[in-house]
């Protein structure tokens, strides 16, 4: 079964990456970098259909396709030793991301983004109560689901313990942790963000070595998941 991504950006960083793409369609006349994109997929011998607008429009059932579409294959999900692999071909610390109940694909593709951004190696998420990269994800994402090793596993707190036994140590954001301000890292690192909801699952925050928090000044009490992902990971990695 092949997913539908769309977007100019989506489409021409699924293109660059080399990972399933199996057809491109762009809207006939197209312009500006919607030429680039279909250099792009006649580079790498991609099938490309013209097509007028409102076949785009029935096909992605939305006109922010921007003019380009793309089948791609089902995303190919990583194991947690490829992500370390990542880590080590870069010869860096490592540093993985798990997500504990992130079930809106827009903040799951938004924490990718923000996360293959600032050189994360790497995100775990399970396979149940969790929303799978899929083309929303990809496309809020911009792309950067193609570069980003994603691993589904059957158990979070089962990836912890994985983790452990790799020498990780594991931190957990919430709200009533200690400033992030307050910790230097200096071994491989496994961060846990917790659904916007509840947060973390009980039994994942006390498979945590440190509970973490972002300091907060004005009358709102806290951030959304993805945007407490990208100052963390950000703050971290730096």
């Amino acid at each position: 079964m092949s997913e539908i991504i769309y977007g100019r950006n989506a489409v021409l960083e699924a293109i660059k990456s080399g990972q399933g793409i199996e057809s491109v369609l762009i809207q006939k006349g197209i312009e500006g970098s919607g030429k680039v994109i279909y250099a792009e997929a006649k580079k790498r011998d991609l099938k490309i259909t013209s097509v007028n607008k409102d076949v785009l429009d029935n096909k992605t059932q939305s006109g922010g396709h921007q003019g380009v579409m793309a089948y791609m294959s089902d995303f190919v999900y990583s194991s947690i030793d490829d992500i370390i692999a990542v880590a080590a071909e870069r010869e860096e610390r490592p540093f993985i991301v798990l997500l504990d109940g992130i079930e809106d694909p827009h903040n799951l593709g938004a924490i990718i983004r923000s996360a293959e951004g600032a050189g994360v190696h790497g995100i775990i998420i399970p396979k149940n109560r969790s929303a799978s990269v899929t083309d929303t994800v990809v496309k809020v994402s911009a792309g950067a689901s193609m570069y980003m090793k994603v691993a589904r596993v059957t158990s979070t707190p089962k990836a912890i313990d994985e983790l452990k036994d790799k020498g990780f140590w594991i931190y957990g954001l919430d709200m009533d942790g200690q400033s992030y301000k307050e910790v230097k890292i200096d071994t491989a690192v496994g961060l846990v963000i917790g659904s916007e909801g509840n947060g973390m699952s009980r039994i994942v925050r006390e498979k945590c070595d440190f509970v973490l928090s972002i300091p907060m000044r004005g009358k709102v009490s806290s951030l959304n998941a993805s945007n407490a992902a990208a100052i963390v990971m950000y703050e971290l990695l730096s």
